[in-house]
């Protein structure tokens, strides 16, 4: 069964920057340079990325990471929260990827959260390049949303998500999607972090302590099955914009 091994990669990348990935900078563009599944454009956006991370210093990038992802809700790399916010629908959606997961032969630990995005690509990677990309297409129009908020923050790390779109073959009009996210405003900032964060934070499984923060360990185990294909159709794609824009209202 035939994998998108590129896949694993961008998942790394996308997940929190560490000592163990800062020090594959060669092995890291030479696999990009030769994987078949992107395209020249996409090649080149993944390579600049790539060279501007890995020549800069680890700190500095770690730092920019958590300025992106971990301070306000726009940009967060957990899935549900871009469908369901924080009602208790994500609660049991959450369950219900994790039971397919399973299904599959995955088995993750309870401090994980399902639609954490990096794991969600990893696991995607073992599935076969079928029904990885239907895997994707799932979940496409919210890296499409995560894409476009990452490029008016003219950040870098939409290349990632651009790559995981032109490999999943979705038929996303990005160009809409820049016009609905075109006036929004910020929420990173310190006033609206106070605001956002006055609500209790839902957690999901056994990390209610830590607020369901991920870590870098969110990923498949080496005993997870590899020759079962599961495809999902686990939320209607029309959902993220309706839903997106009743959090951001």
């Amino acid at each position: 069964m035939k994998q998108i091994k590129i896949l694993s990669l961008l998942s790394r990348l996308i997940d929190y920057p560490t000592e163990q990935l800062f020090a594959h900078h060669q092995g890291i563009a030479e696999f990009i340079e030769h994987d078949e599944f992107l395209d020249d454009e996409q090649r080149n956006g993944l390579l600049a990325f790539v060279d501007k991370r890995f020549s800069g210093d680890l700190l500095d990038w770690q730092s920019e990471y958590d300025g992106l992802f971990e301070r306000g809700r726009m940009l967060s790399l957990l899935l549900y929260e871009h469908i369901h916010g924080e009602s208790r629908d994500r609660g049991q959606a959450m369950v219900d990827l994790l039971k397919q997961y399973r299904a599959a032969g995955l088995d993750i630990g309870v401090h994980e959260l399902p639609d954490y995005i990096p794991l969600f690509v990893e696991f995607a990677s073992t599935q076969g390049a079928e029904n990885a990309k239907g895997w994707l297409q799932d979940v496409a129009p919210i890296l499409a949303l995560l894409a476009v908020r990452l490029q008016k923050r003219e950040s870098n790390y939409a290349a990632l998500f651009t790559s995981l779109l032109h490999i999943s073959g979705a038929d996303i009009d990005m160009h809409d999607i820049a016009l609905q996210v075109k006036n929004e405003k910020r929420d990173d900032t310190k006033k609206a972090m106070d605001k956002v964060w006055e609500e209790e934070a839902v957690t999901f499984g056994g990390d209610a302590v830590n607020g369901g923060c991920p870590t870098d360990q969110n990923k498949p185990s080496e005993s997870q099955r590899r020759d079962q294909d599961v495809p999902i159709q686990f939320f209607d794609a029309s959902q993220v914009k309706q839903a997106d824009g009743e959090l951001r209202s």
